[in-house]
């Protein structure tokens, strides 16, 4: 599957014109995001995540003078960052060879201390680290990044967009070091289209990471949030036979993370490092909107775990033959309804 290589609006399209795919276990269909109205029911509840997106990428140089882009992943509650280094090729290949101890000078007075591997001694991709001389009064990773930072991005997105075009409409909590990017092709108009169509709209909060996982490589701890009164909405929807749509796998973890045994979702806050698959099927999630990803990429087990492998694999394989250029990947790209049986 070709990748996207520029926002939707660059491509001569609006955020939710872009392709949908409709898989359900009665077929498979064809639209635009637009059309999300059509697949949904009064009475169905849409979760979406709030997290805004950060200027996560920074310019930084190493102790022998190499150029380097550090890609700040997630802080930790002692105040220390997850943090990933990136060479500065076209190729931005990951950094493998720095070792603890080594510090990478960042813009302004700042500097990047490298403390451990993370999230074991066997890693060797990203780090546990300590940023100091941030230039303000607190302290405030966030408001260096601000000044200092751009939307994190890889080899197939080759021009540089402004945060703007990394922010959803939902996006209200900054915190996320790459965009949620399932509810990118949402408007504002849409939402409202939703709600006047009578889908519920409730929010979770969950602060993605670093999403450039290697093959095999499991999901890492992320920040979470769900709030009182979607925890109620996600229950009273399920006891009437609704569906809880997920939009995203960020939402998708949230939910389930806040999930007790019977399926009953509690309101909760603070890490989850739940990892979804078929050993480990989703209780509370019964839909799912989301992006394409790679074939090799953790986030498959998730929708599996959702929607079953049969169904998951029927959506692939048509979004692979459709026709005219197909579908497009990655968080500018293009989406997919996955609506299985409702238990």
């Amino acid at each position: 599957m070709l990748a996207a290589s520029r926002p939707a609006e660059q491509r001569g399209h609006t955020r939710d014109s872009v392709r949908l795919l409709i898989a359900t276990t009665d077929g498979l269909a064809h639209a635009r995001f637009s059309d999300l109205p059509r697949f949904l029911l009064p009475g169905d509840l849409l979760v979406v995540n709030t997290s805004g997106t950060l200027a996560a990428a920074v310019d930084g140089y190493r102790r022998d003078g190499r150029a380097v882009t550090v890609h700040f992943s997630t802080p930790l509650d002692d105040g220390t960052w997850v943090a990933e280094l990136r060479e500065t090729s076209p190729e931005r290949s990951r950094v493998t060879d720095a070792e603890p101890g080594e510090t990478v000078t960042l813009p302004g007075d700042a500097s990047m201390a490298l403390l451990f591997r993370y999230p074991d001694p066997a890693a060797d991709r990203l780090w546990v680290t300590a940023i100091t001389g941030l230039g303000n009064p607190d302290g405030d990773v966030e408001a260096f990044l601000a000044a200092h930072g751009r939307p994190i991005r890889y080899s197939y997105v080759p021009d540089e967009w402004p945060i703007s075009a990394y922010q959803t409409v939902f996006s209200r909590d900054p915190g996320s070091a790459e965009m949620p990017s399932a509810a990118r092709p949402f408007t504002a108009d849409l939402a409202i289209d939703l709600i006047t169509a009578g889908v519920v709209v409730a929010p979770i909060t969950l602060h993605a990471g670093v999403a450039s996982l290697e093959a095999g490589e499991q999901p890492l701890p992320e920040r979470f949030s769900v709030p009182e009164t979607t925890a109620r909405l996600v229950n009273l929807t399920r006891s009437a036979g609704r569906r809880v749509v997920a939009v995203g796998t960020t939402v998708t973890r949230a939910l389930e993370s806040a999930a007790a045994a019977d399926g009953t979702v509690l309101a909760s806050r603070g890490w989850t490092d739940l990892m979804l698959g078929a050993e480990h099927p989703a209780r509370v999630v019964s839909g799912l909107v989301t992006g394409w990803h790679d074939p090799e990429a953790s986030h498959l087990a998730l929708l599996e775990a959702v929607a079953g492998t049969a169904l998951v694999r029927a959506a692939y394989a048509e979004a692979e033959k459709s026709g005219g250029p197909g579908y497009l990947g990655h968080e500018f790209g293009d989406s997919c309804l996955l609506l299985p049986a409702i238990p």
